[in-house]
């Protein structure tokens, strides 16, 4: 497994290997890019990957992620999720990721790029841990957990600007009006890595010293109005602002025109607005997995424009059967909208809880404090 071996080239060469042979097939002759796309499929047809509603458990596994979407009022379900465990045929390896599509063709942006990103990642990965080990001035052993987590961040990066640029070239989706955000989490091993680019949010449930299920957040919520946003956008000449009957609500403007009205800072298409501060640079972060940990609930704003932190992760961790969590959640924050949000058309929901323990670790034998919520 890789996060036991000693040297990135040992690690390296784990990968290649399995980018060759695994499960008696070849993916060495292809390019790799090719190679990661045939790895999904394989993925797929072994039930380690998962685009629909529904649960991920496999064997041996500690991970088990449950994934749930519902359609809002507001026509097609523009929201996209995938789950792939044994990411790039790595055991100890899983990605997640949640996609929220908006504008005309946003369900057909957000797809596509649920489709290229995760093999994309794969490739600038496995490139950036061979630049890594055949640089001799960089000392990987000194500082592990630091050199791993640049590798990530590089090939992240390098994958969502190679991603947006790729669809602004298709012929077949039109992303200058629609686009999608993109929140993604990568685990290996005991280390998570999350990119965040739009207003989806991942927030972790962990628990207290008085044995309570806590929340933390671990992504911004990338809106028009926050600060470093918003300056970004008013220096590329695009504008912010709220319209009259939406207070409180800030979109992204052309200098003149009143379109295209995102309601989100960073996003994959849009290219309308690419050259006034919209972008589609990740925020990357990472956090190791202690015992405490139990689970982390990626979701698109869908949830969180109703539903508390401290809410989803009680009612997740109330949930006796953890393969219906992420629906329990979904539903949860429909029947909230409905109260809170009255006049207003229900947007998609969706929702994947991935929990770090298998069912017979200490920690998901604790009786959790269960909230109802009405």
């Amino acid at each position: 497994r890789l996060n036991n071996m000693g040297h990135f080239s040992a690690m390296f060469n784990g990968l290649a290997r399995s980018f060759s042979i695994r499960r008696g097939k070849s993916y060495g002759s292809r390019g790799g890019r090719e190679a990661a796309e045939e790895m999904a499929k394989d993925a797929k047809k072994n039930e380690l990957l998962l685009r629909s509603p529904g649960t991920v458990n496999v064997d041996g596994s500690n991970n088990f992620a449950s994934v749930f979407s519902k359609r809002g009022n507001k026509g097609v379900n523009q929201d996209c999720c995938i789950v792939w465990e044994e990411y790039g045929c790595q055991e100890d390896m899983m990605f997640c990721g949640i996609f929220d599509g908006h504008g005309q063709w946003g369900h057909f942006v957000a797809k596509r790029v649920r489709e290229s990103m995760p093999s994309s990642l794969l490739c600038n990965w496995q490139e950036a841990l061979v630049e890594a080990s055949l640089d001799p001035d960089l000392d990987l052993e000194s500082d592990k957990r630091l050199s791993r987590f640049n590798i990530w961040k590089r090939s992240y990066v390098k994958t969502c600007a190679a991603v947006d640029k790729e669809l602004e070239q298709l012929r077949k989706i039109d992303s200058f009006y629609s686009g999608t955000t993109a929140l993604t989490v990568v685990r290996q091993g005991d280390l998570i890595y999350v990119a965040n680019v739009g207003d989806s949010r991942a927030v972790l449930a962990t628990t207290s010293d008085d044995g309570n299920v806590v929340p933390v957040q671990l992504t911004i919520d990338f809106k028009p109005n926050l600060p470093q946003e918003a300056e970004r956008i008013v220096q590329c000449k695009g504008r912010v602002f709220c319209l009259e009957d939406e207070p409180g609500v800030h979109r992204v403007w052309l200098p003149h025109e009143e379109s295209p009205g995102l309601a989100m800072s960073r996003a994959f298409g849009d290219h309308c607005v690419k050259g006034f501060g919209l972008i589609s640079v990740p925020e990357v972060t990472q956090r190791t997995i202690t015992n405490r940990d139990q689970f982390i609930v990626l979701a698109s704003d869908g949830v969180w424009d109703v539903v508390s932190n401290q809410e989803a992760v009680q009612i997740v961790s109330s949930t006796k059967d953890r393969a219906k969590s992420a629906k329990r959640l979904v539903e949860c924050a429909a029947a909230a909208w409905k109260r809170k949000r009255r006049g207003i058309a229900l947007d998609d929901i969706s929702a994947i809880c991935l929990f770090f323990h298998s069912t017979s670790s200490h920690l998901s034998q604790q009786t959790l404090p269960v909230t109802t919520f009405k």
